[in-house]
């Protein structure tokens, strides 16, 4: 039923489709090989010391046309998401800004800019694994997708969700020993 992904994975979650009606099809095996794939991007913005968010984007006939993962801080560039520098890279390969029968893969629920980009883009669908309390624009704190726009692209949310959001859940756990030791006196004591 849910092509090898485990269920925990969310091989069968709801999204709305292009019309805005619900749809429960299950996740398949290139849907999980994509967010695997997006995954190996966000262990690369963690490489380099931003937040773990990888993107992936795959044609209509599913074959790769852009990657990306977070790069504000090493580009000094507030809208270096990975989604958008998936975008721009699927754009490039594709010489076009419009890419509708695209699909944009990624490892965090989409801000408000990325879906903005999303939409600006008529991307026919966006799959993501973690949901965003703070800052997710596809139903958690807003729901851009689903506002009247010219184009609407289909959002499914929670596929490889435990695998996502863990990665995000250890780098900021890693964060926060490391600037608990920096702030620890030097007294040799052990710190709690």
């Amino acid at each position: 039923m849910h092509s090898g992904a485990p269920p925990d994975e969310g091989a069968g979650s709801l999204a709305g489709d292009a019309d805005g009606r619900v749809c429960q099809e299950p996740f398949g095996e290139a849907d999980v090989a994509a967010m695997r794939a997006a995954l190996e991007q966000a262990k690369l913005a963690w490489k380099l010391g931003e937040v773990p968010v990888g993107a992936v984007v795959l044609d209509g006939a599913g074959k790769l046309i852009g990657v990306g993962f977070n790069r504000t801080i090493v580009d000094h560039d507030p809208t270096a998401h990975a989604e958008i520098v998936a975008l721009r890279m699927a754009a490039k390969a594709l010489g076009n800004y419009r890419l509708p029968e695209a699909s944009l893969y990624v490892t965090l629920e989409p801000c408000a800019m990325c879906t903005g980009a999303v939409l600006h883009a008529r991307l026919s669908r966006v799959v993501y694994g973690a949901r965003d309390p703070k800052t997710g624009a596809c139903g958690s704190v807003l729901d851009v997708s689903a506002s009247p726009f010219n184009h609407q692209t289909v959002v499914r949310a929670g596929l490889l969700e435990q695998e996502c959001g863990e990665l995000l859940r250890r780098f900021f756990r890693e964060r926060r020993l490391s600037a608990k030791r920096l702030k620890a006196p030097e007294s040799g004591e052990p710190q709690e």
